[in-house]
């Protein structure tokens, strides 16, 4: 089994701060990026994630409200919860698939990728077109 991951952006729905609704990362995250990776995914019938710096692994159907947290402000035992959940919410899956840009991807998210214990697991890609509904053992 396996599962497309990305992270979060700066970029929200702005109209949603501060009202307390709760929402899908769907909703939430207006960056092209995100948008993008959320829509590849959806059309392609793939499992899908984004990894929040408040939240955690965040499944398409969780809903949160809108915050504004930058990977900077993490402090250290913020990071080891990321981690955990990360792993503990992930730990099904025999493939994780993390779409990045090269040009944007926070230290954290990397140093996450390279500290949880299912490192063997993931394998990183920039291509949105690598998401398919098909065998992934080619990254």
């Amino acid at each position: 089994m396996k599962i497309f991951i990305t992270y979060c952006s700066a970029k929200k729905n702005d109209p949603l701060r501060g009202t307390g609704k709760a929402v899908t990362p769907g909703e939430l995250y207006v960056s092209g990026r995100v948008q993008g990776f959320i829509k590849k995914c959806e059309q392609a019938g793939v499992k899908w994630a984004v990894l929040s710096d408040l939240y955690g692994v965040w499944l398409p159907d969780e809903r949160h409200q809108w915050y504004d947290k930058s990977p900077d402000e993490v402090s250290e035992e913020q990071y080891r919860g990321l981690l955990a959940d990360f792993d503990q919410k992930l730990e099904r899956y025999d493939q994780i698939l993390f779409f990045y840009q090269p040009d944007s991807l926070h230290s954290l998210h990397r140093r996450l990728l390279q500290e949880t214990c299912l490192k063997d697991r993931v394998a990183m890609f920039s291509d949105l077109r690598r998401i398919v509904n098909a065998d992934y053992a080619d990254c």
